[in-house]
This record gives C-alpha cells, sequence and structure tokens, in this order.
C-alpha cells in the first residue's frame, strides 16, 4: 500500500493507493495543497479514483469537488452528508475498493452527524471523530456529544497515535464529564427556531463555521438562513457599527 500525509496548519489529509493497479485515493483535501495532490499522485504514478471527505468541514474549505473535477475522480461522503455534489454516499460496514485495496468504512456520528472513519490494513483515519489527546467538538451544527464514539488535527505536532494510547491516555474519552461540558455549549436546536419562514443570520468570527450553520440550517427547511461573508472579522474592518449586549 502506497500513503503519503500531507499537512495544512493543523489539518492532516491523506492520499493512499494501491501499488499493485496504482489506483489511488485522496482523504480530506484542502484548497491550499491542491496542486500539490495532483503533483504527488503523478509522482507516485497513482490514478485517483475517489475523493473522500470524512465529515463536513467546520474549520476549512474542502477542495474535494475541484480536485474531483480536475482528476476526474468520484466524491465520497456519508449518505447523511449535506453536500449536493458528492457522488457516492457511504454507510456503516461498507467498503470502497481501489485496485486490491479495500477501505472499510465505519459511521462514527457525534463531531457531525456525517462523520466516518475509514479503515485501512494498517490504520484507522478517523477524520475528526478522534484526536491525539482529545476529541472532536460537538457544539457544531448536526454534532451531538451523546452520540460521539471516539487524528486528522495535530495541535501539538503529532500525526498518529493508537486506539490503546487514547483509551488510556485521552481524557475527553471520559465520557461523562465531556457530555455535559458540550450540550452546554450545543447551537440552538430545531424546535427553539419555529417558524421555518424566518430570516437567520449566522455569524462568527470568520465566516466559516457560520457557512457551515447556514447551510445544515437549510438543509433543515429553514430556506432563508444565510450566513455573513467573512464573518465579524470583516464586518469590523468595514467599519459597520457593532452593539455589544450582556453575555450569557
Amino acid at each position: 500500500m502506497a500513503s503519503e500525509r500531507l499537512r495544512s496548519g493543523g489539518c492532516l489529509s491523506y492520499l493512499v493507493g494501491c501499488e499493485q493497479t496504482c489506483a489511488g485515493v485522496i482523504v480530506d483535501p484542502t484548497l491550499e495543497l491542491l496542486d500539490r495532490y495532483a503533483a504527488l499522485a503523478t509522482e507516485k504514478g497513482l490514478r485517483v479514483r475517489y475523493v473522500i471527505d470524512s465529515h463536513t468541514h467546520a474549520d476549512h474549505f474542502s477542495a474535494a469537488r475541484e480536485l474531483a473535477r480536475q482528476l476526474r475522480a468520484r466524491i465520497v461522503m456519508h449518505r447523511l452528508a449535506s453536500a449536493p455534489f458528492a457522488d457516492i454516499r457511504v454507510d456503516d460496514g461498507e467498503r470502497l475498493v481501489i485496485g486490491e485495496l479495500r477501505i472499510r468504512v465505519i459511521h462514527t456520528p457525534g463531531h457531525t452527524d456525517d462523520s466516518v472513519c475509514l479503515v485501512l490494513p494498517d490504520r484507522v483515519l478517523t477524520g475528526d471523530t478522534l484526536l491525539i489527546g482529545g476529541t472532536g467538538r460537538t457544539d457544531l451544527p448536526t454534532g451531538d456529544p451523546d452520540a460521539l464514539f471516539f487524528p486528522a488535527h495535530a495541535y501539538k505536532g503529532r500525526a498518529s497515535s493508537t486506539l490503546g494510547a487514547e483509551e488510556r491516555e485521552n481524557p475527553r474519552l471520559l465520557r461523562e464529564p465531556f457530555r455535559q461540558t458540550a450540550a452546554a455549549r450545543r447551537p440552538p436546536r430545531r424546535r427553539e427556531l419555529p417558524d421555518p419562514t424566518v430570516r437567520v443570520l449566522a455569524y462568527c468570527q470568520y465566516g466559516k463555521i457560520s457557512t457551515l450553520a447556514a447551510a445544515t440550517l437549510r438543509t433543515m427547511g429553514y430556506i432563508r438562513a444565510v450566513a455573513l461573508d467573512g464573518g465579524m472579522e470583516a464586518w469590523a474592518q468595514a467599519s459597520y457599527p457593532i452593539e455589544k449586549g450582556a453575555t450569557r
């Protein structure tokens, strides 16, 4: 099995391939490395058949759509993913065939409801389900601390761990305190927004998480949900008025 790990900030993506048949797959690509993926596949002599997003990303923009177009590959996501451009929607227990390589899909909701882990012959790619020494946050749209099972981010420079080490050392796997903390931070649920025709503005600091929030709300029926382009950072730089209220 051929493999290569690529880093963009704290996020990791992977090129994995079958050396016997020269078939490959790219997992969790980011826009910052778009040109690098194609060059690396050529360097390894791999023809990329699939581009997989392990979940709907909130901390960066996925390059899956553009990369799949360039490489004439098919986009793979879990069946619950809100992205309209996924070509293949997978579910728990299904397998992707890449030449002689088999990748098993495990549905692991919690960080998002469409999160999956990918089981390879010698490792597991966990997306944001399991981080080294932590877990993916569950207070984003479709996150659920009670559904969280258990690295793609390397916040302290480490790029891999073992399930055994995480079970022994990961403080987030002490589930009861984690559930209470995460539940206290969770975004409003649908029942708190009773009128689906109301205009909803989602915003965050830079506009990335709010873009995901608005898209999720629209899939829930709130068709007038929009995100503040560029977030509060762009709003402040444009010298638009900001009124601060009491914190809760």
